[in-house]
């Protein structure tokens, strides 16, 4: 019995340590921005101030989240037994749109305010290829529903430490002496890629 007690709880501790380290390396080690570059077009156009990259963090998590069981769900459930899985992309876009607009439904209503801020870039999400690449992801490396979900928040943890991360900055270079020829997209791409090298330092560790 005892024996019995100790196999269960190493069970649980492997498969905890298994989704922390899976949250981490979504997070930090891969991160999908600045590691894998998806989703560069709402980081780029939604990081010039802290007031928009941090609604943008929590819409880009939520829409990541709901497409990952989403998706999850229409590959284990629809089609496998089908046999169509050729047709996962078209499906999974069609479910990422479909989690889109619930959250831009849902801002517009909440707050119109911060639905103006966001702006096109909250629509866009449709378009951002990490979304899409978590659920790629997540299929192809066979996970359950715990392990997609994981990968969701991990990945919008790591977008929110990023575009947040790179607003503060853009904030602070605003005030900076900067030679004009630098002001702008140089310094701020430049800076991107500063950021980039920070995290690459980190590949290997729990990927």
């Amino acid at each position: 019995m005892v024996r019995q007690r100790r196999q269960r709880f190493l069970w649980r501790w492997l498969d905890v340590t298994d989704l922390l380290l899976l949250l981490l390396s979504a997070a930090l080690v891969n991160n999908f921005v600045l590691v894998q570059f998806l989703g560069l077009c709402p980081f780029v156009g939604m990081s010039a101030r802290l007031q928009t990259a941090v609604p943008m963090t929590l819409a880009t998590t939520f829409v990541l989240c709901v497409a990952a069981l989403g998706t999850w769900a229409v590959h284990t459930w629809l089609l496998v037994p089908l046999e169509i899985e050729y047709l996962r992309v078209i499906a999974f876009i069609v479910v990422i749109a479909a989690a889109v607009q619930l959250t831009e439904a849902f801002v517009r209503a909440a707050s119109p305010v911060l639905h103006r801020l966001l702006g096109i870039y909250l629509p866009l999400i449709t378009t951002n290829c990490a979304v899409l690449g978590v659920a790629l992801i997540a299929v192809e490396r066979d996970f359950g529903l715990l392990h997609t979900l994981t990968l969701a928040i991990g990945a919008g943890l790591g977008f929110g430490l990023a575009i947040v991360a790179f607003a503060a900055l853009r904030e602070r270079i605003v005030d900076a002496a900067v030679p004009s020829a630098f002001r702008g997209p140089p310094l701020a791409l430049v800076t991107v890629g500063f950021m980039s090298l920070a995290l690459f330092g980190l590949r290997g560790i729990g990927s």
